[in-house]
């Protein structure tokens, strides 16, 4: 049986599995990112590597990675939690290593992929999946590829501004107005917290308790994710939006998005617009990577079941 080594690169862990050409994890596990550097990063993958060859027929290796990815070069821009992985051809690093093929997909671009190959956006030809985490990203996909753009930054969203452009409008993009970060620094100010007393769930905790501050702040959360969707919706005009994120597990969350969706609407502004969770939560990076080095192969395994 054909099997393949994937990875989902961190900036904590580096998550990794066996899996089948239908996504079906054989093995799995994880390991610290190493913080020593770049060496210790490709021996660690490497040795891992190298142990399951001996049991599996890998075939090559999918790497799910933070950054602004080239998927062409192997080369990762951009910045991350993981600084030496940026500026070096990754692909060919790792293919010297081990003899096998490398892929590589930004990780939300991954996450995508994985929704369309085996989730809620199966069959769908045209979406857009917006993460909501410390910032916002996302990805727009049409017919099985990921539109990335002309500098890769397709599907940054969070860089949308989304308040006075006459007032400092750097400070008051999507992703400084409407993340999951965003929503704890408001409840902590609000409280005269310390910053970083709190985390999200603590505030989704407070607010199930009762605390007003705290309902009070998700409400403007999700007006303010309503006008950003809205945005989008109008200027992209996907078939589906979906959302990820750590956030979008609670149904609450999709829900709320959805109400207030419902409001922005006249008899100018007529579309009926909603939002939906991803299904996948902790295998979606593994998944979609997966996908991305099958889909490079012309004919192969589940390309056409997108």
């Amino acid at each position: 049986m054909k099997t393949y080594m994937v990875f989902d690169i961190g900036g904590t862990y580096i998550k990794y599995a066996v899996m089948n050409d239908q996504a079906l994890k054989l093995e799995s596990g994880k390991i610290p990112t190493p913080k020593e550097g770049l060496d210790v990063f490709l021996q660690n993958i490497t040795e891992i590597v190298t142990r399951y060859a001996k049991v599996f027929d890998i075939q090559g290796i999918a790497l799910s990675s933070p950054g602004a990815v080239d998927v062409k070069s192997g080369f990762i821009g951009g910045a991350s939690a993981i600084p030496y992985i940026h500026g070096v051809c990754m692909t060919d690093l790792l293919k010297e290593r081990t003899g096998l093929e490398v892929s590589i997909e930004n990780d939300a671009n991954c996450a995508a992929l994985a929704e369309g190959w085996k989730g809620v956006a199966k069959e769908t030809d045209y979406y857009i999946c917006v993460v909501i985490g410390t910032g916002i990203g996302g990805s727009i996909v049409m017919n099985q590829t990921i539109l990335r753009g002309a500098t890769l930054h397709g599907g940054e969203f969070g860089y949308m501004i989304m308040g006075n452009p006459a007032k400092d409008p750097l400070q008051s993009t999507w992703s400084k107005l409407a993340s999951t970060n965003s929503l704890v620094e408001e409840v902590e100010a609000r409280k005269s917290l310390a910053k970083g007393t709190l985390d999200g769930e603590e505030v989704f905790r407070l607010a199930e308790d009762g605390d007003p501050i705290a309902k009070e702040c998700i409400v403007h959360l999700y007006k303010k994710l309503a006008v950003g969707i809205y945005n989008l919706k109008y200027a992209l005009d996907p078939q589906k939006i979906l959302i990820g994120g750590g956030i979008s597990k609670r149904k609450e969350v999709i829900e709320g998005i959805n109400h207030e969706l419902k409001q922005l609407k006249d008899e100018i502004s007529t579309l009926d617009i909603s939002v939906e969770a991803c299904q996948f939560d902790n295998d979606a990076n593994l998944i979609g990577a997966l996908f991305h080095f099958l889909k490079r192969d012309a004919g192969s395994g589940p390309a056409s079941h997108v």
